[in-house]
């Protein structure tokens, strides 16, 4: 054995100076639907509302104390990594100094500030991420700081551990599958690196967002390569490329193994704890509950551990999360049609919409005084097999008509 779960422990034991273990939660609804004992590691009722906090705590702990002179840290995040380190700075009574894009929502940076008080100041800079990071960075070079990865450190890893410390401690023994949300990898290569360890016979599934497959990536390359694009939907997951130290850790995994969840289907996952459950859950903290229906063969009647990894889910989002699960879903879609431009024109398109049928959209594109118009208009059904009915009534009517709700390019546009 290696000093990796001696380590892990270590740092747990630190992290009881803050903070209470969170909670490992047998979720009844869930168990119920899989035939199966479901237990959720509720990261989202941290201090911080994120397993973030541990790593950043670890990280700083054992920097000063290598380094007791080291007052000034600093990290580039626009969201749970700068919580979590301005609350580590708080409490080791350090500086901090936490660069956020000037297009971090203002819920995010009054929270951050919450966190940190007057041990923190934070730097607004740069329209994407990549500028921030390069922003905070040279600042450190500047001024002697250290700089704390959000998930590329051994320190961080060793912090993100206590995860596992703590589900083994609360389960009272080893679970049959975890399933682990995978941004930089800080989280899963800690929790894998303790659990692979101590407890060899569990068996791990990782998710991804769909947008944002960087540990797909580097397994497929060998090695960590940054993506062309990512889908900043899932933020908190959102990694262009997977840590050089975090992929060490996870080089091992089969490919196989790595799940990857489209965005617009956490969405459905997303209301569905919150409706089902009252648990609030932000995209990246409900994939591991994302893919369950596509593990619900093989983990029937056993033991499954799904980490939930953050909530800090600003409820501006909302309808948004709630139009991506309808379209997902198949209960909301929109057309483009051409419409005549005549008396009784509208009332007889009305006459093809079925009883549970509603508008929520409707906008002429162009329209004349004479000839056809184009329309743009949204439709919600209470199922999705209603659609079906009602294009075929389109047709019938002579209507030329075109779906566009998965047109990325024209439903960004337009929608």
């Amino acid at each position: 054995m290696t000093d990796f779960p001696i380590q892990a422990r270590k740092a747990t034991a630190v992290l009881r100076e803050l903070f209470a273990e969170t909670p490992l939660q047998r979720n009844d609804f869930l168990s119920a639907r899989y035939d199966a004992e479901i237990w959720l590691k509720r990261e989202d009722l941290s201090p911080v509302r994120s397993y973030k906090l541990r790593g950043a705590v670890n990280a700083m702990r054992k920097v000063r104390a290598k380094q007791p002179d080291q007052h000034q840290f600093v990290c580039a995040s626009a969201g749970n990594h700068a919580q979590g380190v301005a609350f580590a700075c708080r409490h080791f009574g350090v500086q901090g100094v936490i660069f956020m894009p000037v297009t971090t929502p203002q819920q995010k940076i009054d929270k951050t500030r919450v966190f940190g008080g007057d041990n923190i100041r934070i730097e607004l800079t740069g329209d994407y991420f990549d500028q921030t990071l390069a922003a905070a960075q040279t600042y450190c070079a500047n001024q002697q700081a250290h700089f704390l990865s959000p998930f590329d450190d051994p320190d961080v890893i060793e912090g993100q551990a206590s995860v596992a410390v703590e589900m083994l401690d609360q389960l009272g023994r080893a679970p049959d599958l975890v399933v682990l949300p995978v941004g930089g990898g800080g989280l899963s290569s800690g929790v894998t690196g303790y659990l692979r360890e101590v407890a060899p016979q569990t068996d791990f599934r990782f998710v991804e967002p769909l947008g944002g497959a960087s540990l797909t990536a580097a397994l497929q390359e060998g090695a960590p390569t940054k993506l062309p694009r990512v889908n900043s939907f899932v933020d908190g997951a959102a990694v262009a490329r997977v840590g050089d130290n975090t992929f060490r850790m996870l080089a091992w995994v089969d490919a196989r193994n790595v799940l990857l969840a489209p965005e617009d289907r956490i969405c459905v996952t997303m209301l569905e704890m919150l409706n089902h459950e009252g648990i609030v859950l932000e995209p990246a903290g409900a994939l591991s509950v994302d893919v369950l229906p596509e593990l619900a063969d093989e983990i029937r009647g056993k033991t499954v551990v799904c980490v939930t990894s953050g909530g800090n889910f600003d409820f501006e989002r909302l309808p948004e999360v709630k139009e991506r699960a309808q379209r997902y879903a198949g209960l909301k879609k929109y057309f483009i049609l051409r419409m005549p431009q005549r008396p009784g024109a509208l009332r007889e398109f009305l006459n093809l919409l079925g009883p549970d049928d509603d508008i929520t959209r409707f906008e002429y594109l162009k329209k004349s005084a004479r000839n056809f118009g184009s329309v743009l208009i949204g439709i919600e059904t209470k199922t999705a097999g209603h659609f079906d009915d009602f294009r075929r009534r389109m047709e019938a009517a002579g209507l030329a008509f075109r779906d566009i709700t998965n047109d990325e390019a024209l439903s960004e546009f337009l929608i």
